[in-house]
């Protein structure tokens, strides 16, 4: 019951569809009909409003990192944590309120890893940074930093995170899975400029 308790609990905080609430806040529009249609911080940069990107950045990371700090504070599991932060990347991901169709959760990826264990997270973020600066593709670094974590999790013998990492992982390989085919094919745009 407890796990099933933190379950629900890290879903419905991964489904607050932070980037629609701060756009509409805002006055910029409808997110779910601008650029990708994508409910998260890059797609809230194609409204040109930096602030907002940048807070819906720090906020979708953050609903993972609570899930994580709540479940471990409260039942002092970290399994239990584990739960929550996968379930609030679900929530992301695919959220109740928006029929499911949320966002590709690399910030509550990285909001997660940093929650449940900073080394691997800071890690993470890095590998994202340097993947991002070489091919000045955002989803690039999404899909390079998703497939570093379960290597560094083996790596600072934190095989007690692989599975959850691998799982994490999963998830936003298959949230990518258009920018994985535009990869492919050439097409993918790299940040700036716009689509082919």
């Amino acid at each position: 019951m407890t796990l099933l308790l933190w379950t629900v609990l890290g879903y419905l905080l991964g489904s607050i569809p932070f980037g629609v609430l701060i756009t509409r806040a805002m006055n910029l529009g409808d997110l779910r009909q601008i650029g990708s249609g994508n409910i998260g911080a890059t797609n809230v940069l194609r409204t040109g409003n930096k602030p907002a990107a940048l807070a819906t950045l720090l906020l979708d990371g953050g609903k993972g990192a609570v899930a994580v700090l709540l479940a471990r504070f409260i039942a002092g599991d970290d399994g239990a944590a584990q739960l929550a932060g996968l379930a609030a990347m679900a929530g992301h991901c695919f959220p109740v309120w928006l029929k499911f169709k949320g966002g590709k959760g690399v910030a509550t990826f990285l909001g997660t890893m940093l929650s449940l264990a900073w080394p691997i997270g800071l890690l993470c973020c890095a590998t994202w940074l340097v993947a991002f600066y070489l091919s000045k593709i955002s989803s690039v670094g999404a899909i390079v930093a998703a497939a570093s974590v379960a290597p560094w999790t083996l790596m600072l013998g934190r095989t007690d995170l692989t599975i959850v990492a691998l799982l994490l992982t999963l998830i936003v390989l298959w949230r990518h899975k258009d920018n994985i085919n535009r990869l492919r094919a050439g097409t993918e745009p790299k940040v700036g400029k716009k689509k082919a």
